[in-house]
């Protein structure tokens, strides 16, 4: 497996381009599912990600094509996607296994052909993430579900129809599937306690050009009235708040002065407002957010839904927050597991103690190279902030976690000064 090694103490300064959001982007290519015609997709990232849920669109019978855009950033892709018959309503183990995302297709292929067989979902190892959510919301729609040898197996006799359904805890993944799956049911459909990430306002801003009929986009209460048949659009895919956020805390870490391209600050509220409290500097300017930091204070941090401090960002705080001057608190409060980055940090130096939920980090101890191994998604970024700080070489296994989520790193970061490289297996 490749590996990357990076030599610390290089500042980051210069131009990062964000990417489109991959939380975004999987709902999205799941909404083509939806109709016959034809939808078309801009600023979509190159991640394994989205070659894993391309991989399974094709086996349902959709339709994939890059198409010319000279308006695109590098390393952007605008794609259309078309399904005009269904080739399989399975979504077998060896797709979804790689990706928990790849669940999404369930409401899509549940509503529009009223039948759905996907395999119990992967993903990181982060923590229970259960989908019972999305089958309980499916089910008081009138689908008929059941699991067999580690399928979700759905049908529907007939379309779906509307009801009011109240998630007891927010969950953005069944928010998106039952909005999906409300769009072609009959009658309307009430969400209550819906998620209000950008990503899940973005996917109702893509199926409303797609002609459904949602109201209440952006709150936790989502309305969607159901009609006959949608048809196709074409959509730009929002920048990826959360590697937006990460590169942000690397700049922090490492005391540089850096431009996000294309960030939007107005989806990073809490992130921003916790990074200044502890001395880091933004200014929106035309040409991107930019980031810089002379000196770092210790901050508390609590994950919560959004427009809370995403959990999806809180292994770069930890990581950011060995740098700080004095102690700081981290809690998580959505995922059990989601401190298996912290053993990795220790052995490059780091003060962290856990208690329960929470982590207390002692900044100040100089961090030194060392090798990691990534244990997930964001975890790997959280080393990749600490190897740009640490005395010497920090070399990190594992790092194909790293590829699902953030596009062309190594390259991105080695052009703002960093001394990174990936070693080719």
């Amino acid at each position: 497996m490749d590996r990357i090694a990076i030599h610390g103490g290089k500042p980051l300064n210069g131009r990062f381009q964000v990417s489109g959001a991959k939380n975004a982007a999987l709902p999205l290519m799941c909404a083509a599912l939806l109709t016959e015609e034809t939808l078309v997709l801009h600023n979509l990232p190159g991640l394994e990600d989205i070659k894993t849920l391309s991989q399974l669109l094709a086996q349902h019978g959709v339709i994939q094509k890059d198409l010319p855009d000279q308006a695109e950033a590098e390393g952007a892709r605008t794609v259309s996607l078309a399904t005009p018959r269904l080739h399989s309503a399975t979504a077998p183990y060896d797709l979804v296994r790689k990706m928990r995302a790849s669940v999404l297709v369930l409401g899509p292929l549940l509503s529009r052909f009223g039948q759905a067989r996907v395999s119990l979902p992967g993903g990181c190892a982060i923590g229970a993430r259960p989908v019972d959510l999305h089958l309980k919301g499916l089910r008081q729609m009138g689908a008929e579900i059941s699991l067999e040898e580690g399928y979700i197996v759905a049908a529907s006799k007939g379309r779906l129809k509307g009801a009011d359904i109240t998630f007891p805890v927010v969950s953005v993944g069944a928010t998106e599937n039952l909005m999906c799956a409300a769009t072609l049911a009959r009658g309307t459909t009430r969400l209550l306690n819906a998620a209000q990430e950008p990503e899940v306002t973005d996917l109702a801003n893509c199926l409303t050009a797609m002609g459904a009929r949602i109201s209440g986009i952006g709150t936790a209460n989502l309305v969607i009235e159901g009609v006959e048949a949608l048809h196709g659009a074409s959509h730009r895919i929002i920048p990826d708040r959360i590697e937006a956020a990460s590169v942000a805390m690397a700049c922090a870490a490492t005391r540089g002065r850096i431009c996000l391209a294309g960030a939007d600050p107005a989806h990073m509220g809490a992130v921003i407002d916790t990074l200044e409290s502890a001395g880091v500097r933004f200014e929106a300017q035309p040409d991107g957010l930019h980031v810089s930091c002379a000196h770092l204070a210790g901050a508390d941090a609590m994950t919560e839904p959004y427009p809370g401090f995403p959990t999806d960002i809180q292994a770069q705080m930890m990581a950011l927050m060995t740098t700080a001057e004095g102690a700081s608190m981290i809690t998580e409060s959505i995922f059990e597991n989601r401190f298996m980055h912290v053993p990795e940090l220790r052995r490059m130096g780091a003060a962290i103690t856990l208690h329960g939920r929470s982590a207390m980090i002692r900044g100040g101890n100089p961090l030194k190279g060392a090798p990691v191994m990534a244990t997930d998604l964001r975890a790997s970024m959280s080393l990749i902030i600490a190897g740009l700080v640490a005395e010497g070489e920090t070399v990190i296994s594992r790092i194909y976690h790293l590829d699902r989520g953030y596009a062309r790193l190594v390259e991105k970061l080695a052009a703002c000064g960093a001394d990174i490289r990936r070693l080719k297996d």
